[in-house]
């Protein structure tokens, strides 16, 4: 493309009224220099060498988004494990081991440490890795650059320097932050589509500086220099300040001229640009955030336990050292049989003290059983089980695009189970960015026979209702499902049918309007208005496709679905040239299509101010029409008195379609004067090249006054497409009792009729819209708008808080302009009670770093769990500041996921990550925990039992053998089994009692009662093994021979006792039961008498004392086998009772879903299941539930006024 320029036959600047004018250099005395801070960037165009050196050297076009580098490897990542308590205990005990009061040898120590460290780290490194050869992938991509002498060559996006031009073709990514200097179209337009960026699919229009529009070939920059003067990098997306100097004129800029980093360039041949921001400098990394370190809620607290349970060590070795050194003062100088042979300083009598303190180190590696660091590698090795699980469930597979659930960390399996809010993008993320006709009304009748996903839920549900048993309203012959078909709704057989429609974009049903059949309605002229409003009023392009036919480049997904219908109905837009639209009408013949030219005279474009667009056209004929479409609360307000024949049932048809969950607009026409227009056009003429700061309040009350005495043609109705399964999704979500915020780069209606689609918002609910005053913005101080937005915070708390309905639900929306304020330090906590209080948000045109600003807003502010679900470049900083990110690997590219910690491949996936696995992955973790730490005080503390008795010597009771295989082999394989098979409940089950959930963030299994309870329970146990068994043996006889038991014996019977009444526990805990639970339960006991058998035949160098121990002494002794049965039935009783008043008196959901499932009262009484079923959801105000909820209160009104006269019956008057 480099020898010449693609003629485009459209000047943009004939469609765009209020932005079309190209920027003059007569404009410019408002602009010339910019003082002070913030405004110091200075960018020579075409001579990147003059960046080469400070103060002009800025930062390159390489980007990182890792955690970590070569050099901060490994600090940072030896900080994130020993800010563990526990791995920094052991760190010092495998430093104390090193020296001579140490009971176990160095490398005992020091090797597990290493190991768990090593393999911690690995794993990071790499995570780290994937992030480090996606972010090369970007940095080594190429675009062509200018070297010199109109010379372009392909160049690495990572060596772009300030000032460079570089060309970008079609469908390419913009590799820095570019003023755009000139394009393939003649008037220097381009197509750049910003999905990455705020989420919008949509294209923007672009146009360069008319000064810049001869350089259109790569030849023509071989003698341009040019000098920018600009803002300094900044997060803003959608503002851009700066002048640009040009053969001794000065230009001013705006965000028309700036192509942002990562934005597409689309329908567009290529782009000329000059490099402004690069790299880290660009808007879209100014907009990311850091990676953060995540750690688990389950994780800190476990840090807290590690404080106890070090306290209750140092304590234990404080006592057992003062004990040590009372007993070397006052009585080891009588012992004249445990002299010391060497090292007196370690019992030296003279220097007790001294000895005391030496024994507390000692005592402090001796008592670490009670802090195992088995239990991190326990904990690694279930987490990465989970993982798998979570990444090999079949029924979180897209076989669309053969993606699977991935677990991208195991470090926040259990985080899943505990989160409060979700805060979600839309575009990509809710929405498949598909829109489809479905309804319309056209003067007063209503068309479109297919119902929208609502209608077909509340048909279904008052069908269930009115059919059951349990039915509270009871209606006489004829007053069933059939009645309810007649308001509307239609019943579930029927809505079978039209499952998948035909066309996209067009799921609209009924022949009266199709083939030509309108022409037979009784107005026709108005339906021909309708169909002729749908194809001319927008600003789409059409291209012809691979078929022959046309797809429509809108700039909303709305109007590329009036298109597709006025398609179908036989009005096809087929062209558009610089001044004229071209549809194919099926008028007055269906048969024969007839080409007509309607020219563009004016076009009002839509805003979120103005909230309609209008055309003005004049047709063949002669004739000048307005068509104009809008909200339907502007549009009503305009019409003239003879233009509201149709508005009473237009009005009805309205409220009917948004209760019915589609978004609509109302359609409308004035047919004008040629007097009348050439007066107003000229007057809007002078308003468009006048130069102002009133020019656009000219122009807006020009098109306001053409936008009068309006005729009503009628109303269309679009559902949006959601994703698959995403207001089921978000129903269940909401029943599981999570609130859901949307955070959107779309502008405030898109957003709003998004709201609806999903469920967020409905019919009835109260919307609170906090918006800067623009006007305001212009005029007044900051401080000004600062106060106006406090006090709308402050009035809609107040009456949130005044609502006296219990059925009352409150909607937050807010946009970015008015989010800036909003959160600063002042007012942010205001804006968060608010937030709190409603039942759903919806913050919209934000950009990606206030994204960021508003999950850590909700993370800091509510102290609860976060999690962000994302699928472009823009989510990123949401996921990365939220406590979980989840990033959805779709359209917009690989960025979110590789950002995120898990990731799926459609939004519906969500529940079952949340609702079943991460409900799993809560109770597996917390039951493991606190199991652990149980076996753990119950071991540990016998020891302490023992030296005690033993004069505080130091000496175990416990051969060294069993002592390290407790935590590694016996008592390990069980524990790990629990944290990855166990389950309270199906995930069936999980899905239809989804209230489950609310036992995860309300902390049921790991708050301090627990904890507490399973300490205490080990202690308990502790004491039962060691003094039950000093009762029954201390001066029983044992042996044959009649001798009492030594220390070995009991220290074996004692163990055996604990490997029994640990793994008796472990089994009573667990709710469900594999093969693989009871092989590593009873597995881990036989194992137990297996080694004991095969060591105590080693020879006794070897053995020692346990030589021949269970042959000889133990197994045919019957006081051994009697006291480990009366022990492990003692250790356990205790919970056994409290498991059982729990289940009787009090129990908790899963116990009741349990019993009923054990004893088949789910198939064998289906009310009851029903009705447990109904009780396991949280109240909730948003969702498809609750919207159904309120589509059946209406409905039962309904017919409850039209049956209740024939009900009460004639009344009969003697």
């Amino acid at each position: 493309m480099t020898g010449g320029r693609i003629r485009a036959k459209i000047r943009q600047s004939n469609l765009y009224t209020f932005a079309c004018l190209q920027t003059h250099a007569a404009e410019t005395e408002e602009l010339d220099q910019f003082p002070g801070p913030g405004y110091s960037r200075i960018i020579y165009c075409n001579e990147p060498h003059r960046h080469a050196k400070k103060p002009l050297k800025y930062r390159s076009n390489y980007i990182s988004t890792t955690k970590y580098n070569v050099a901060t490897f490994l600090p940072k990542a030896l900080f994130e494990q020993f800010r563990r308590v526990a791995n920094f205990y052991f760190l010092l005990t495998a430093v104390l081991s090193l020296t001579d009061v140490a009971p176990f040898s160095a490398v005992s120590m020091i090797s597990p440490l290493a190991f768990v460290v090593g393999l911690s780290m690995a794993k990071e490194a790499l995570e780290d890795w994937r992030r480090f050869i996606q972010d090369m992938k970007v940095n080594l991509g190429k675009v062509s650059v200018h070297k010199g002498n109109g010379v372009f060559a392909p160049k690495p996006w990572m060596k772009l320097q300030v000032g460079d031009v570089v060309k970008v073709e079609k469908d390419q990514f913009f590799p820095a932050d570019l003023l755009l200097l000139s394009s393939s179209y003649d008037d220097g337009i381009c197509y750049v589509e910003t999905m990455n960026l705020d989420g919008e699919t949509n294209l923007k229009v672009k146009r360069a500086l008319e000064a810049t529009l001869p350089f259109d070939d790569d030849g023509s920059f071989k003698d341009f220099t040019g000098k920018i003067r600009c803002e300094d990098p900044n997060p803003s997306l959608y503002t851009f300040v700066g002048n640009f100097e040009y053969d001794r004129q000065v230009y001013p800029l705006d965000p028309n001229q700036i192509l942002l980093r990562d934005s597409k360039l689309r329908n567009t041949g290529y782009v000329y640009g000059v490099v402004i921001f690069t790299g880290h400098d660009s808007k879209v990394m100014q907009n990311a955030t850091e990676s953060p370190s995540k750690r688990s809620r389950i994780e800190k607290q476990m840090d807290k336990i590690i404080y106890i349970l070090f306290s209750l060590l140092v304590l234990i070795s404080v006592i057992s050292s003062i004990g040590f050194a009372v007993k070397t003062d006052t009585q080891m100088p009588d012992w004249w049989y445990l002299q010391p042979f060497v090292d007196a300083k370690l019992y030296d009598p003279d220097r007790p003290a001294l000895s005391g303190l030496f024994h507390l180190v000692t005592a402090l590696i001796l008592y670490g059983y009670l802090i195992p660091i088995s239990l991190y590698v326990s904990i690694e090795v279930v987490k990465v089980l989970q993982a798998m699980f979570i990444n090999h469930d079949i029924h979180m597979y897209d076989e669309e695009t053969g993606t699977p659930a991935q677990a991208r960390t195991s470090n926040l399996n259990e985080e899943l189970g505990q989160v409060d809010t979700i805060l979600s993008d839309k575009t990509g993320t809710l929405t498949c960015n598909q829109m489809n006709f479905l309804k319309c009304s056209v003067s007063g009748t209503a068309y479109g026979r297919r119902s929208s996903e609502v209608e077909l839920a509340a048909a279904e549900q008052i069908a269930i209702d009115f059919k059951g048993p349990d039915s509270d309203l009871t209606f006489r012959s004829g007053a069933g499902v059939s009645e309810i078909e007649m308001e509307t709704v239609v019943s579930r057989e029927e809505g079978k049918d039209h499952q998948k429609p035909t066309i996209k974009g067009f799921s609209f049903e009924d022949m009266r309007l199709m083939n030509g059949n309108w022409l037979k309605e009784p107005d026709p002229h108005f339906i021909l208005l309708f169909f002729r409003i749908l194809a001319i009023c927008h600003t789409a392009i059409p291209e012809v496709n691979e078929t022959g036919g046309f797809t429509y480049e809108a700039e909303s997904p709305d109007e590329g679905a009036f298109l597709v219908a006025a398609r179908e109905f036989g009005f096809e837009f087929c062209r558009r040239t610089q001044s004229s639209i071209f549809v194919r009408e099926r008028y007055p013949s269906y048969e024969v299509p007839v080409e007509r030219e309607y020219k563009i005279l004016n076009l009002l474009d839509f805003t979120s101010k103005r909230k309609r667009m209008s055309v003005i056209v004049r047709d063949e004929d002669g004739m000048i029409f307005l068509f104009c479409k809008g909200a339907d609360s502007i549009i009503f307000e305009r019409l003239a008195k003879n233009g509201r024949m149709f508005e009473e049932a237009t009005t009805k048809h309205l409220n009917d379609y948004g209760e019915a969950g589609l978004r609509t607009l109302a359609l409308s026409y004035r047919k004008l004067e040629e007097a009348e227009y050439t007066a107003w056009n000229n007057e809007f003429h002078k308003a468009k090249i006048s130069i102002g700061g009133d020019r656009e309040a000219t122009l807006e009350r020009l098109s306001d006054m053409m936008e009068r005495d309006l005729v009503l043609v009628g109303a269309t109705a679009v559902e949006d497409k959601l994703q698959k399964g995403v207001p089921q999704c978000i129903d269940k979500l909401a029943q599981a009792g999570l609130k859901i915020w949307v955070l959107t780069g779309d502008k405030m209606e898109t957003a709003i009729n998004i709201g609806f689609a999903c469920s967020l918002l409905r019919q009835g609910m109260k919307q609170i819209c906090i918006t800067a005053n623009t006007d305001m913005l212009d005029q007044d101080s900051r401080q000004a708008v600062k106060e106006n937005i406090l006090m709308q915070i402050t009035n809609a708390s107040q009456m949130v808080k005044l609502e006296k309905d219990p059925r009352a639900a409150f909607a937050l929306i807010i946009d970015g302009k008015t989010l800036t304020y909003a959160l600063e330090n002042d007012m942010k906590h205001q804006f968060l009670n608010l937030a709190v209080d409603c039942a759903s948000v919806i913050c919209c045109r934000v950009s990606p770093k206030q994204k960021a600003l508003v999950t850590r807003l909700v993370k800091e502010g509510t102290g609860k769990t976060t999690l962000a679900i994302g699928d472009g470049a823009n989510d990123v900083g949401m996921i990365q500041e939220a406590d979980i990110g989840v990033g959805i690997s779709g359209v917009e590219g690989m960025q979110a996921v590789m950002a995120s910690d898990f990731s799926i491949a459609q939004f519906q996936f969500l529940e079952r990550l949340l609702v079943v696995h991460g409900h799993w992955c809560y109770k597996r973790i917390a039951q493991m925990i606190c199991y652990f730490f149980y076996k753990n005080i119950a071991f540990g503390l016998t020891l302490f039992y023992f030296e005690a008795f033993t004069g505080f010597s130091g000496q175990s009771v416990y051969n060294d053998w069993y002592m390290l295989l407790f935590n590694v082999l016996l008592t390990s394989l069980p524990v790990i089994s629990l944290g990855v098979f166990e389950q309270d409940v199906s995930s069936e089950i999980c899905l239809q009692f989804p209230a489950l959930y609310q036992q995860g963030p309300k902390n049921l299994f790991f708050n301090w009662y627990k904890i507490f309870g399973w300490m205490g329970n080990g202690l308990y146990s502790s004491l039962i093994i060691f003094f039950l068994n000093l009762v029954i043996f201390f001066d029983q006889a044992f042996r044959s021979g009649g001798q009492t038991a030594d220390m070995s014996a009991v220290g074996t019977i004692m163990f055996t006792c604990i490997i029994w009444a640990v793994n008796c526990q472990i089994a009573l805990t667990m709710s469900h039961f594999t093969w693989i639970q009871h092989l590593f339960v009873w597995g881990s006991i036989a194992t137990w008498y297996l080694f004991l058998l095969l060591y105590g035949m080693m020879s006794p160098v070897y053995s020692g004392n346990a030589f021949q121990l269970l042959i000889e002494a133990l197994a045919p002794s019957p006081s051994y086998w009697c006291a480990t049965l009366l022990v492990t039935i003692a250790c356990n009783l205790p919970y056994l009772a409290h498991i059982s008043f729990q289940r009787w008196l009090h129990p908790m959901d899963h116990h009741v879903i349990q019993e009923i499932k054990y004893y088949k009262k789910d198939v064998e009484d289906r009310v009851m299941w029903t009705r447990e079923r109904s009780k396991a959801r949280q109240e909730t105000q948003i969702g498809f539930t609750a919207r159904v909820d309120a589509k059946i209160r209406q409905l039962r009104g309904r017919l409850t006024k039209k049956h209740s006269p024939v009900d009460a019956g004639p009344q009969v008057v003697n």
